[in-house]
This record gives C-alpha cells, structure tokens and sequence, in this order.
C-alpha cells in the first residue's frame, strides 16, 4: 500500500504542479486545480497514516486523516460552488461554449 500511495503521491504533484498556473481561472480550471491539489494532499496523507498505523499498530491515524480529508473535500467543493454562484450572477460563463 505504501509503494501504490508513494507512486500516487508523485503523479498527483505532477499534475498539481502543471496546474498551478490556472489556480485562479474559470470555475472549470480552478475546480481542476482544487481537484488535483486536494488529491496531492491525500496521497500525503495517506502515506503518512500507513507509517503512523505502522508505528502504532492503532488505527487512529487513518481515522484523523479521514477526517482532515472529508474537511478538504467540503472546504474546496464549497470554493468551487462559490465561484460559480460569482460566475453567474455576474453573466460570466460558467462552462466554454461548445464548438
């Protein structure tokens, strides 16, 4: 588990890095980048719950870190539904026209 979570961890940085730039566009690119950040976050922290399940043979790590990342999961999906709400009171699109 810990080798599946290591190589996670580093695609998830990948694509998170690549992102970075568009950390402040539309709704769909920011959702993205939350998305991928978020995901880098738990890779993370999933590897650090293996080695402190590991080291304390309790599963009170992977608790906690359920827990932050329920918290990271609402906390971006409630930045992403507020840009939106900006989005379209504003008139701005939401989403690219289709072509």
């Amino acid at each position: 588990m810990g080798v599946v979570g290591v190589a996670a961890l580093i695609a998830n940085t990948g694509v998170a890095l690549m992102l970075y730039r568009f950390r402040a566009g539309d709704s769909n690119m920011r959702s993205v980048w939350i998305c991928s950040r978020n995901d880098a976050i738990g890779n993370l922290a999933v590897v650090l719950a293996a080695a402190g399940v590991f080291g304390t043979g309790s599963g009170w790590p992977d608790v906690i870190v359920a827990v932050i990342l329920g918290g990271l999961g609402l906390w971006g999906g409630s930045q992403i539904v507020s840009q939106v709400s900006k989005e379209l009171r504003g008139g701005q699109r939401a989403v690219a026209p289709a072509e």
